[in-house]
């Protein structure tokens, strides 16, 4: 007879485990399916590891500039190799972690991958093409996104992000196609290796939905770090072999490079799911759902990047938490998807929460807001001879004085900026920022002394 549980929960990632956990620790029971390793994009081949290789990159900065501060060092060497298997025994623990989080929480893991063959129906295919069929009364889909190749000749011969974590060595040459997260924070990376950058935009500039004078900093100075941005060009070929690669632009002009990394986008990864045969609907490739998190076939629930709404580790894990908060925990909740503070790993890294000037003056008129904007060199730069600047901007409505937008690009950006999203939270105003006493010399004192 088939396994019955209470809830079955398609991707062991940061959202599905959320939830699992979370119902059985409600007394639901639980079974969860993972065709890959246990943790999802974030843990595996997302988050963790690339902020690990950010602080490499980091660390061997700080050793470069270790003469303006008095520090020589002598016979240093970089092994970039080591760096990778260093950052892969770190995935490695932490999916072994994950496992026996599981375990302890009561939750079944049946590894392969699983597809509908009914609302309540599931079928689960294991390496060796096994089948097993378990049931229950509810299903939860949390298979979340996977990178997306071009449609070019010679696309297999790049890589996407996935890839990158995989790697023994890096080439000299890296061309990096694309202009979001995982476009600028790799490219920050492999500049940080000491890895000639190439990176190809399709536009006329990155990191669109983010403040445009945060943007605008940021793009100045990764070029001054040395990365070549190559506005306007977009990849139409790819021609050689791994580590001698020739990719071609639409204006015909080659870059002969060692590796392409493709940042070209993700989809949600609900192809063989067989969602027909549930009857539940899609739309351009995303699951639908309400604010329930509930698809149209009763029954069956959808979090994280399946949707394609906000596609970030954090709002996967809280809506698939107040999933099972409303269904087993008997304390219905909606996730509040309206202020989300996002981050991107660069080199400076920027952070911001609320609404960008743009957004603002679209809601509310160019006279019904004023921006306040502080660009400065932080003091961890004063004695390097290549200076990175820091820009702090918060966008306030001047009918409450309410700030609804915080931005940042520098040092602690990110740390900085989840402080301040607790504060748009809470509906603070600038006069409550004005209040608030600095705390000096730090960077962050800047958002309470602008006037």
């Amino acid at each position: 007879m088939d396994q019955h549980y209470d809830l079955i929960v398609l991707g062991a990632g940061s959202g599905g485990l959320a939830a699992a956990k979370r119902a059985a620790s409600y007394g639901a029971n639980v079974a969860i399916v993972e065709g890959d390793r246990v943790g999802g994009t974030c843990v595996i081949r997302g988050c963790v590891p690339k902020k690990l290789l950010v602080y490499g990159a980091a660390f061997r900065q700080s050793i470069e500039e270790g003469p303006s501060f008095g520090v020589t060092f002598k016979d240093v060497s970089s092994d970039v190799g080591k760096l990778f298997d260093n950052v892969r025994e770190e995935v490695d623990r932490l999916n072994e972690l994950h496992k026996k989080m599981l375990e302890n929480s009561g939750v079944d893991l049946f590894s392969g991958w699983g597809s509908f063959l009914g609302p309540n129906s599931i079928s689960i295919k294991d390496s060796l093409g096994n089948k097993k069929v378990i049931s229950s009364k509810n299903v939860l889909i949390s298979v979340g996104g996977r990178p997306v190749r071009p449609s070019i000749p010679g696309a297999d011969l790049g890589w996407v992000s996935d890839d990158m974590f995989m790697l023994k060595e890096l080439p000299d040459h890296v061309v990096v196609v694309g202009a979001g997260f995982i476009a600028c924070e790799f490219s920050c990376i492999l500049k940080g290796l000491g890895v000639h950058v190439s990176q190809l935009v399709r536009g006329d500039t990155i990191l669109r939905g983010f403040d445009h004078e945060i943007v605008s900093l940021l793009k100045e100075e990764m070029i001054k770090k040395g990365i070549d941005m190559l506005f306007g060009k977009s990849p139409t070929s790819i021609q050689g072999r791994p580590g001698e690669l020739s990719l071609l632009t639409d204006d015909q002009s080659p870059i002969c490079c060692g590796g392409v990394l493709f940042a070209t986008g993700r989809r949600p990864f609900i192809n063989d799911l067989k969602l027909h045969l549930a009857g539940v609907k899609e739309e351009n490739g995303r699951i639908l759902v309400d604010e329930n998190q509930a698809t149209n076939v009763e029954g069956v629930f959808a979090i994280g990047d399946v949707t394609d709404n906000i596609n970030l580790t954090p709002v996967a894990i809280d809506e698939g938490r107040a999933f099972a908060d409303s269904i087993y925990g008997k304390n219905p909740r909606v996730v509040d998807h309206s202020l989300v503070a996002k981050a991107v790993f660069s080199d400076p890294e920027i952070a911001s929460v609320g609404l960008s000037e743009k957004d603002a003056i679209d809601i509310h008129g160019e006279s019904g807001i004023t921006t306040y904007v502080s660009v400065f060199k932080p003091m961890s730069q004063a004695l390097l001879k290549q200076k990175c600047r820091c820009m702090l901007k918060i966008v306030v409505e001047n009918k409450s004085d309410r700030i609804i937008g915080c931005h940042m690009v520098g040092e602690h950006a990110s740390e900085i900026i989840q402080i301040a999203s607790i504060s748009l939270g809470m509906n603070a105003t600038k006069n409550d920022f004005d209040k608030t006493m600095a705390l000096h010399p730090t960077i962050a004192e800047e958002f309470v002394t602008m006037r």
